[in-house]
């Protein structure tokens, strides 16, 4: 099949770590090599934001990243990008209706994908398809005033629910939200991320440690929701680990960033500086080393869609402390491949930490247990299969759509 991808903020592409780089990037940097691995004819469309950006790129995976003239030519913080979808939606359809090379179905990835996707296909009966990513009910709910998103964004959202050809929800906790939102459940079918699980395995090289100290990782963006202030507080109630937090700029950069100068203030602050270190952003291909070097890898967010760390520390045989938010509710199996906690709770999760540490046989069972759900649940392989399934019934009927961005 011809498949376009519409992720108009996170290119497949991009550095892993920023502000707006993180699990939406690697979602659609794995499905769509998975699917060109399978034999599909794949394009990913993802805004230009720099002027020296060719328009195409092939990527070494075999699908080509094709980058939308949408606003100006320079990074913008996805919650501003709003204004520039008309733009990039008229781009698809200028692109689709003169070009050679017009796809049979749409997969947009996050919301304001879903209103470019929706408004190109009203006008060439492409047929779409919408992963969410993240719903603004759930981050309104969490970061209430601070919440930075577009007024009219869960509107938006619940339209699009209403819309598409089908909504991929990517676990259970989403199809409950989309539900009480007003998204018909009939429209909707699960098909989780997936993890790659060549490089993310047991065996393989592990980064340096110190010898005699257990290792607790945890990975992600240096943003607040990502709960690692709860995982350092944690650490008090940890003595004899030490706490490596994989994310955020390059390391030669972190003392400029204001989140990590935050998390080192209160390591101080807690007394655990000597046992907290940050090392910045990590590229990808050299993360299973640092899975692979951790007792445990610890997951703290506040809130997640979906959450692809814990899968990737289980695909390495670590198993994994989290907490009972979105995603992780399902891929963490509690008792058996990890252990889940309340959010916000120090006292918890570090109860929960040093119980593990403590507890060898138990690690060892959470290791097998959580590499093998990984192995054979979670393969973009199997990923790409289903949703190849969902994008052969949409193409099957092609209809106009209802929202205009």
């Amino acid at each position: 099949m011809r498949i376009a991808m519409i992720s108009e903020h996170a290119s497949p592409l991009a550095i892993l770590g920023g502000e707006d780089a993180g699990g939406q990037n690697t979602h659609v940097a794995e499905l769509s090599a998975a699917l060109a691995d399978a034999g599909h004819d794949v394009r990913v469309y993802t805004r230009r934001d720099a002027v020296d950006l060719p328009v195409t790129v092939r990527s070494p995976d075999g699908y080509d990243v094709v980058h939308v003239p949408a606003g100006p030519a320079e990074p913008v913080a996805k919650d501003a990008l709003l204004p520039h979808m008309k733009e990039f939606s008229r781009w698809l359809v200028d692109r689709w209706r003169g070009g050679d090379w017009v796809p049979e179905v749409v997969h947009a990835h996050f919301w304001m994908s879903g209103l470019a996707a929706l408004t190109a296909s009203r006008q060439t009966g492409v047929p779409v398809v919408q992963t969410y990513h993240a719903l603004g009910t759930v981050k309104r709910r969490h970061q209430g005033v601070q919440d930075t998103s577009p007024a009219r964004r869960i509107a938006y959202e619940r339209e699009l629910g209403r819309s598409v050809d089908r909504v991929v929800a990517q676990c259970q906790d989403e199809v409950g939200e989309l539900v009480r939102m007003g998204v018909p459940r009939s429209r909707m079918t699960v098909i989780p991320s997936g993890v790659n699980l060549t490089t993310f395995a047991p065996l393989g090289p592990a980064a340096d440690r110190e010898p005699g100290r257990a290792r607790i990782l945890t990975v992600g963006r240096l943003v607040e929701r990502k709960g690692f202030q709860t995982v350092i507080r944690a650490m008090t109630l940890v003595p004899d680990a030490e706490c490596v937090v994989v994310g955020g700029p390059p390391a030669g950069l972190l003392e400029t960033d204001p989140y990590a100068r935050r998390l080192r203030a209160l390591a101080e602050s807690c007394g655990v500086a000597d046992r907290v270190r940050l090392v910045g952003a990590v590229p990808r291909e050299e993360m299973g080393r640092w899975y692979r070097s951790a007792d445990v890898l610890v997951a703290a967010p506040w809130y997640e869609p979906f959450g692809l760390t814990p899968l990737e520390a289980m695909a390495c045989g670590v198993p994994v402390i989290g907490t009972a938010v979105g995603g992780l509710k399902d891929t963490v199996v509690e008792g058996v491949t990890g252990d889940l906690v309340p959010a916000r709770d120090p006292r918890a999760l570090g109860t929960a930490i040093q119980r593990l540490l403590d507890d060898r046989m138990r690690r060892f069972a959470y290791a097998t247990t959580a590499q093998e759900r990984a192995r054979l649940r979670y393969s973009w392989a199997a990923t790409a299969e289903r949703l190849a399934e969902v994008y052969g019934e949409v193409a099957a009927v092609r209809r106009p759509s209802r929202v205009v961005a």
